[in-house]
């Protein structure tokens, strides 16, 4: 028996357990939606996968609450697949590997997948419970929302008929978000000719930088950690002026949501100036220590020889890519002015992939303002179209703005005062959340955004709060028995 099993609430623990079993990286969901479709065949509620890949549930109200407004739950299906550089995990084969360390449940070796497993482990355990009080009940556990919410954007008009959403992926227990930033994925794309490597008197050296944290590109952006291919550029360029070298190859990073926490660059020096290309590397490991002390732990930049490549990246275009990727905005770009703790506009650059004559970087850019937004996605395009690049914005989404009038918060805000004596924090967050989204298509819905406490998603060191779990289940299923009436 896996050792998740025996924490508080058991419904919860036990529903994400078997989650853990199930392959459900983004992109690769088939495993999870059968599994789904057989959970609610076996708890005896009506289920049936979309359109767009989203995997809806109903069940109907508990004895004597028929008249009370359906109310939707919302969480999302897929994760995101990060683990550490020796870790032989296959995320669309093998189940994640879940242990406990002390308040913490954590995964051997990657991602968790809490975000947003727990909200859906919430929604299987609401679902098979036939000792609940609620009233009607539909469930949306939506496709590939780490990837570019496409389960929502994709979301059919009508298909819902509830008048609450209640969205179960906040990341703080004790919060109750009722806004959210909107986002714009940002494309910059070159195809070149590759130059054949002149190797002779020449040495072939991988600059790796590695050790830092990452994490999630909107909740941990405003922490100031370290950008892999942010660090990375500052070494290549000064290789490239100092040693004359000639960039082989790059690749940092690999989603647009997680803050790259290891980048490599394969890089061809003289000979001669081998031991100034490992000197420089020496330095900059002390330089972006002390930069970063008191955020990150231990940041590596390693050198090892290489075999030679057989190619390299022509030196104007080799120059015009490092200046780009050096110039691009990374982190925050503005705070909320009347809100000054709460980011409101930021970039990642997330992921930097340069081989085979094909370079391409990947941003995603966030805000809760759409023209501050636009004023962000403009100047990266700028800063990659001078370099030659194409440039694409694709799966732009809106912001969510805050109701502070709505009924349900102010419901579950009297619930979890009485519950636990203590206030709850009401507030937006700079993370993007598929509420927009589907108040788009549906625009009357009241909604309250929370959940269990996570950190580092999108990271392998992505942990849950165990003890969050009970006043998490204990604020939605209180909330479920005091959903108004229609």
């Amino acid at each position: 028996m896996s050792e998740i099993k025996n924490l508080k609430p058991e419904c919860l623990w036990r529903n994400f357990d078997a989650l853990t079993q199930v392959p459900r990286p983004s992109g690769h969901l088939e495993k999870v939606q059968q599994f789904l479709l057989d959970f609610a065949k076996q708890a005896g509620v009506e289920a049936f996968k979309d359109p767009a890949g989203n995997i809806v549930m109903r069940k109907p109200a508990s004895e004597g609450m028929e008249n009370r407004k359906t109310a939707i739950l919302q969480a999302h299906m897929d994760m995101v697949p990060q683990k550490e550089k020796n870790s032989t995990h296959n995320f669309e084969t093998d189940p994640i590997q879940t242990y406990i360390d002390g308040d913490w449940v954590k995964a051997k070796g990657t991602t968790l997948g809490a975000d947003d497993g727990l909200g859906v482990a919430a929604i299987m355990a609401i679902m098979e419970d036939k000792s609940l009080k609620h009233g009607p009940i539909e469930a949306l556990i939506t496709a590939d929302e780490e990837t570019g919410m496409y389960g929502a954007n994709d979301l059919p008009e009508g298909e819902l008929e509830g008048e609450i959403l209640l969205n179960l992926d906040t990341e703080t227990e004790g919060e109750m978000i009722i806004g959210s930033a909107g986002g714009v994925d940002i494309t910059a794309t070159l195809g070149y000719k590759p130059e054949e490597a002149d190797n002779e008197g020449m040495t072939a050296l991988r600059i790796t930088v590695k050790g830092l944290k990452g994490g999630h590109s909107g909740l941990e952006i405003g922490l100031g950690r370290g950008n892999a291919n942010k660090m990375l550029v500052r070494i290549v360029r000064d290789a490239i002026a100092e040693t004359d070298a000639r960039l082989a190859e790059w690749q940092g990073g690999n989603m647009r949501n997680a803050i790259p926490f290891e980048a490599e660059a394969v890089l061809a020096v003289p000979k001669e100036n081998k031991d100034a290309l490992v000197e420089l590397a020496a330095d900059y490991k002390k330089v972006f220590n002390d930069e970063y002390k008191g955020i990150e732990n231990n940041i590596e930049v390693l050198v090892a020889e290489v075999e030679a490549p057989e190619t390299w990246v022509p030196d104007e275009i080799q120059d015009n890519l490092v200046d780009a990727i050096y110039a691009a905005h990374n982190g925050v770009w503005r705070y909320i002015p009347s809100i000054p703790n709460i980011v409101e506009t930021s970039s990642n650059l997330a992921i930097v992939a340069i081989a085979d004559g094909q370079a391409a970087v990947k941003i995603l850019a966030r805000s809760s303002s759409e023209s501050v937004r636009n004023e962000l996605a403009t100047s990266l395009e700028s800063c990659f179209s001078m370099a030659g690049m194409k440039v694409v914005f694709s799966g732009a989404y809106g912001g969510w703005d805050p109701n502070p009038d709505s009924e349900l918060v102010k419901v579950m805000h009297g619930i979890y005062k009485d519950l636990f004596n203590q206030e709850p924090t009401v507030q937006v967050v700079h993370a993007g959340l598929e509420c927009s989204i589907i108040l788009s298509k549906y625009p009357g819905l009241d909604i309250c955004s929370f959940g269990p406490t996570l950190l580092s998603p999108h990271t392998p060191n992505e942990r849950a709060y165990w003890p969050s779990a009970p006043k998490f289940w204990a604020l939605l299923t209180k909330t479920l028995e005091e959903i108004p009436a229609k």
